[in-house]
């Protein structure tokens, strides 16, 4: 059960890096083709890739806090 729960884990960890990557790529190539867009707006053009990084992490730490227990877990099984 608890391998299942780790490999579930290694997953959403995986899933939240390449959606935040997706994010980040998405961003940059639409700043380089509408660059007019983002010069309306007071912030930066990158806020929205810091904002999405600040709640993808929160996750993530998460994730990667229970995996942690998880590893300590599974190594005092054996």
């Amino acid at each position: 059960m608890l391998k299942k729960l780790n490999g579930i884990l290694n997953i959403l960890i995986c899933s939240f890096i390449g959606a935040f990557a997706g994010h980040v790529i998405y961003v940059c190539l639409d700043y380089r083709t509408h660059p007019g867009l983002y010069d309306m707006q007071s912030a930066p053009w990158y806020t929205v890739i810091l904002y999405y990084g600040i709640f993808t992490i929160v996750p993530l730490i998460i994730a990667i806090i229970i995996k942690l227990f998880l590893w300590r877990k599974l190594k005092q099984k054996k």
